[in-house]
C-alpha cells in the first residue's frame, strides 16, 4: 500500500527529487519538449497574426496579432502538459520504474505533487518562451501578471492531473493520445484560440459556453487585453473547479494504486 501522509512526517526531500527528476527528464528531451512548441508558435504567429492579422480588423480593443499571442501560450502550456504528464506517468508503468517510486517513502500526495509541481514549472518555462517572443514579434506583454500567472498554474495543474490519470488508464501509447486527438485539440482549437466567439454565429456562440478550453483561453486572454468574451469571475471559477475535481482524481487513483502493481 502506498504510504499516506498520516503514516509519516512530510518527505520534502523525497518530493523534491521527484521534481528534480522530472525536470531533468524535459531538458534531456528538450528537442521534443521545449523547442517544437516555440516553432509552432512562430509559424502561427507568423502565419496568422502578421500575414492574415493585416486584414482583420482589433479585436477587443487590440490588434489581431495581440489578440492571438495569448490564444498560442494557452494552446502551448495545455498540449505540453498533457502530453508529458501522461507520458511520463505511462512510460513509467511500462518500464516498471514507477516501481522505484511505490517502494520510497513517498505518500501518495507527494508522489502527485511531484509530478504536477514539475508539469507546472515546465509550463511557466513554455510560456516565457512564447511571451518573450510576443514581447519582441508583436510588442505585446500581459497587463495583468496576476492573472497571468493564476491561469497558468491552474491550467497547468489541471492537464498534469490529467495526465496522471490518463498515464493511468492506458494500456498502450496510442490510448495517450486519444485524448488529445479527440477532446483537447478540437476543444482548444475551437475555445477562441485564433478568434473571438464574437464572430461566431448565434448558435456556435452558444455551444462555445459549454466548452472548458474556451473558459481557460478567456481568463488567460484577460491578462493581456482586459476583455473577455465571459466575465473573468465566472471563468476563472470554472477552471478551479475542474483543476480540483482532476487533482482530486489523480491523488484518488495514485493513493489506491490504480494499475500500478501488476
Amino acid at each position: 500500500m502506498i504510504i499516506t501522509t498520516a503514516d509519516r512526517s512530510p518527505n520534502f526531500i523525497g518530493f523534491l527529487t521527484l521534481v528534480k527528476r522530472e525536470m531533468v527528464r524535459t531538458f534531456a528531451i528538450i528537442n521534443q519538449v521545449i523547442w517544437p512548441p516555440v516553432i509552432q508558435t512562430l509559424l502561427y504567429v507568423f502565419v496568422f497574426g502578421l500575414a492574415l492579422g493585416s486584414k482583420i480588423p482589433t479585436v477587443q480593443g487590440v490588434k489581431y496579432s495581440q489578440f492571438l499571442i495569448p490564444g498560442l501560450i494557452m494552446l502551448q502550456v495545455i498540449d505540453q502538459t498533457y502530453g508529458e504528464g501522461s507520458s511520463t506517468v505511462f512510460q513509467g508503468r511500462f518500464m516498471n520504474s514507477i516501481q522505484e517510486l511505490l517502494i520510497a517513502p513517498l505518500s501518495a500526495l507527494e508522489m502527485v505533487m511531484g509530478y504536477v509541481v514539475a508539469g507546472t514549472a515546465r509550463a511557466l518555462f513554455i510560456a516565457a518562451l512564447i511571451t518573450t517572443l510576443g514581447a519582441v514579434f508583436v510588442q505585446t506583454l500581459p497587463i495583468q501578471w496576476g492573472i497571468y500567472l493564476l491561469t497558468i498554474v491552474l491550467v497547468a495543474v489541471l492537464f498534469s492531473s490529467l495526465g496522471i490519470i490518463c498515464g493511468l488508464f492506458a494500456e498502450k501509447f496510442d490510448h495517450i493520445a486519444l485524448l488529445t486527438t479527440f477532446f483537447i485539440t478540437p476543444l482548444v482549437f475551437v475555445g477562441g484560440v485564433f478568434t473571438s466567439t464574437q464572430f461566431l454565429p448565434p448558435l456556435a456562440r452558444t455551444i462555445s459556453m459549454f466548452n472548458p478550453m474556451f473558459y481557460m483561453i478567456n481568463a488567460f486572454r484577460y491578462s493581456y487585453t482586459l476583455h473577455g468574451d465571459a466575465p473573468l469571475a465566472i471563468s476563472l471559477a470554472i477552471v478551479t473547479t475542474l483543476t480540483v475535481l482532476a487533482f482530486g482524481t489523480a491523488l484518488w487513483l495514485v493513493s489506491i494504486g490504480f494499475k500500478l502493481r501488476t
